[in-house]
């Protein structure tokens, strides 16, 4: 039985950080095979938080963000509406990058797409 590259993208969480995040913790993602856009890529440097979420919704990425005030607000916001989200991951700032990229890494290594799909989750 073969999958279509739908079924395989279904598998594997896309993200997109926002500004927030630290683009070292981008790069080591994309050097261990990872699917990571950036808001500095996108041009979506300085955006509302409305829009980083909408932006990521039409690529199909779930939102990577330090911000967990406004996004856990946003995801309540969608799902009172019934509007549904690619998922939204709130990580703890912290000094050490390290940390937020083995949390990262052990979530991606559970999680499928269409698992996180309309969910928030904390880091």
């Amino acid at each position: 039985m073969t999958r279509d590259n739908h079924e395989f993208t279904a598998l594997y969480i896309k993200l997109y950080f926002d500004e927030d995040v630290s683009r070292k913790i981008m790069v080591n993602l994309r050097n261990r095979g990872y699917n990571v856009l950036h808001a500095c890529e996108a041009e979506m440097l300085e955006k509302e938080d409305h829009e980083q979420l909408e932006f990521a919704i039409g690529q199909g990425r779930t939102v990577v963000t330090h911000n967990r005030d406004d996004f856990k607000e946003l995801h309540k916001q969608y799902l009172d509406s019934e509007r549904g989200h690619y998922g939204i991951i709130i990580a703890k700032r912290r000094r050490d990058n390290e940390i937020v990229i083995a949390k990262l890494l052990d979530l991606l290594n559970k999680v499928t797409a269409s698992e996180i799909k309309s969910q928030l989750r904390y880091l």
